[in-house]
């Protein structure tokens, strides 16, 4: 068994490309895309697998960059945090349709499906930017957090109304059709792989 290294400072290793940046809130009135087209990442060294191909992993990485630009688009950032509240994801849905390699360029967006007072129910898409093929999609379930208390809590108002604003904006596109599966062995009624 390895010993743990205890921690040096209070601080984290996993850095994001928008750690640091401040948020810039949506405002009242202001036109929102539906979906969301966040980020536009290169599919990076770091990121291919020995398979030749980008790693799983990795797609859930580039999924939580593109929530991370959500979060700034709702008021979310590290002075958010600093007053003891965050959106924590809860269960996560990854399916990868097509391989994405080395210095491929992506095209995300972002669909806010559901959303209370607690909790987000948001969709991401994956698609070669130049191709228009569908890489991945991912689906979160996100809860406000009190971290204090170590439990959910219901979004400030202002918080809130921005996020109802980014979901009647996209309450018209149709409901992707990965969304809301499960993992299972299909089986036919005789016991056999369907």
């Amino acid at each position: 068994m390895m010993a743990q290294k205890p921690l040096e400072d209070a601080g984290h290793g996993l850095r994001t490309p928008l750690e640091g940046v401040a948020a810039q809130p949506l405002q009242p009135g202001v036109q929102i895309e539906a979906p969301l087209h966040l980020i536009s990442p290169t599919v990076q060294r770091d990121w291919v697998d020995y398979n030749g191909h980008m790693s799983e992993s990795c797609y859930l990485l580039v999924f939580g960059d593109q929530s991370d630009a959500f979060f700034r688009l709702i008021g979310i950032d590290e002075a958010y945090r600093a007053g003891g509240y965050s959106l924590f994801t809860v269960q996560s849905m990854i399916f990868n349709l097509a391989e994405a390699h080395l210095g491929d360029p992506l095209q995300l967006s972002l669909q806010v499906i559901d959303a209370d007072e607690k909790r987000l129910h948001i969709f991401h898409a994956m698609h070669n930017a130049e191709t228009g093929v569908l890489l991945a999609t991912g689906e979160q379930m996100l809860v406000h957090v009190d971290m204090a208390a170590g439990r959910s809590a219901p979004m400030p108002p202002d918080l809130f109304a921005r996020v109802q604003a980014v979901r009647a904006a996209h309450a018209d596109l149709a409901r992707p059709a990965q969304a809301g599966r499960n993992i299972a062995i299909k089986r036919n009624h005789e016991g056999n792989e369907g």
